[in-house]
């Protein structure tokens, strides 16, 4: 008798599984089982569809329930776990249409329930024109007020508030950021950070304000109950036409807390490096997941949607009978703001201290190209080694020129610990239009490891 796998979970870990596994083993019984009504999207890109750069929603959408029905895969939308019953191998399903719920048995079950967002306890966030940005109709509604706008708040200094304020820009809204940390995008060092931020308010001057060690208190509405005033802890009012909250995200496992599958961190699903749970049968992939830190080796928590299609294609290996391993991350992350590329990988100089590292580092501003080429651009890299191991820890790297390049270049040489004098004496390509004679990154590199070895310069 043919195995049914049930997955839980429509965003981008369950369909590739589903997908991926239908192409592994023609004969399983595959369900999924999403909350949403629209399954297999691109949230990464909902920023670019409020900015209207993309045009139609319809674009962000990889695969609808008619195609994978034609892979003999059935999906069942508007339809929500409650329960996972891992005796009698069931999930209890809620009908969010008719509110009926029913059991669904399993052989193999996947929980691919991804991450919600994060609201914080601020009074009247119920307010109407205060928004999430994680789904299409968050991002469709968030639209259709941006147009009617003039002014918005944005709650948090992540990186979606980041991609949400360049959108807002360039529809001629005037922005706040408010962030209750010293620095916006915390996972950067402070020094990095302040660049940023200081790009970020000169690129458009009197258009966008950063308030950063400042809490929002209260909202206040109108008679309709439109937000139309945010208070913050020092007393400041700011009026905005619509607020948005990227105060963060979190695991959406609260159907599993009680239950005998084990968590992680932040009530992530504690997963090994096949993607199987505590309990026999039962894999989870995703943003609900917990991941394994390559540099700390440790477990942390960062929900990334590059992560969560890789685990959801080795699941679905797995549960077909082979053998894939997912090993871990680095905390791989790029964005842009206009034409500045903000990019970090692995771990600041700050979290090195804190993690008992013996860190150094580098910053390096220069051209991405010959000085001479008329195309030049310039970048800022901080390049973090440890004094002990002579190996790379992290990179930072924002900038106009081609940032993206070096730090991917780093990538290879922290999985593989390469020692910092074999690295800086890498044969990258090298070309006028592509490259100083010796690249940044390599620049970063020989910095570092002259000042460990205390050598002049």
């Amino acid at each position: 008798m043919a195995e049914k796998v049930v997955i839980i979970g429509g965003g981008a870990a369950g369909p590739k599984t589903a997908a991926k596994l239908r192409r592994e083993r023609a004969d399983l019984t595959i369900d999924l089982y999403t909350q949403e009504d629209i399954i297999s999207y691109s949230a990464c890109g909902l920023p670019y569809f409020i900015e209207n750069i993309i045009k139609n929603p319809e674009t962000l959408i990889l695969r609808t329930p008619e195609d994978f029905k034609k892979q003999n895969i059935d999906i069942h939308i508007k339809q929500k776990c409650i329960k996972v019953d891992t005796r009698e191998k069931k999930v209890l399903i809620e009908d969010l249409r008719t509110t009926e719920v029913y059991e669904v048995s399993y052989d193999i079950l996947v929980i691919a329930t991804g991450a919600i967002p994060e609201i914080p306890n601020i009074k009247n966030v119920d307010l109407k024109n205060i928004f999430t940005l994680r789904t299409i109709q968050d991002g469709i509604k968030i639209k259709e007020k941006m147009f009617k706008s003039n002014k918005a708040v944005l709650i948090g200094g992540g990186y979606i508030s980041i991609e949400v304020m360049e959108a807002f820009v360039k529809n001629n809204i005037q922005v706040t950021l408010i962030e209750r940390n010293p620095h916006i995008l915390k996972m950067f060092d402070d020094d990095f950070a302040k660049m940023i931020t200081d790009y970020i308010i000169g690129r458009n001057p009197g258009q966008v304000n950063i308030l950063t060690n400042e809490e929002v208190i209260m909202f206040q509405g109108n008679e309709q109950g439109e937000v139309t005033k945010v208070i913050t802890a020092s007393g400041k009012q700011i009026e905005t036409d619509l607020v948005v909250l990227g105060t963060g995200v979190r695991p959406n496992t609260d159907f599993l807390i009680g239950s005998d599958i084990k968590l992680s961190v932040k009530n992530s699903i504690k997963v090994g490096n096949t993607m199987r749970t505590s309990k026999s049968g039962i894999y989870a992939v995703g943003d609900c997941t917990d991941n394994f830190s390559l540099i700390t080796n440790r477990y942390t928590w960062v929900p990334m949607g590059s992560t969560a299609n890789k685990e959801g294609r080795c699941a679905a290996i797995n549960i077909a009978g082979g053998n894939c391993l997912f090993d871990g991350i680095l905390n791989s992350t790029i964005t842009r703001y206009f034409d500045f590329t903000i990019s970090i990988i692995g771990i600041s100089y700050q979290e090195a201290l804190k993690l008992g590292f013996q860190p150094e580092y580098a910053i390096v501003t220069k051209r991405d190209k010959a000085g001479y080429m008329p195309d030049t651009g310039t970048l800022t890299l901080k390049l973090i080694a440890d004094r002990n191991t002579h190996t790379i820890l992290g990179i930072q790297g924002i900038g106009e020129g081609e940032v993206n390049q070096r730090i991917n270049t780093v990538i290879p040489a922290i999985l593989g610990k390469t020692k910092l004098e074999s690295f800086m004496n890498l044969d990258l390509p090298y070309s006028p239009p592509y490259s100083p004679a010796i690249d940044p990154v390599l620049n970063a590199a020989q910095i570092v490891y002259h000042k460990i070895n205390c050598e002049h310069l």
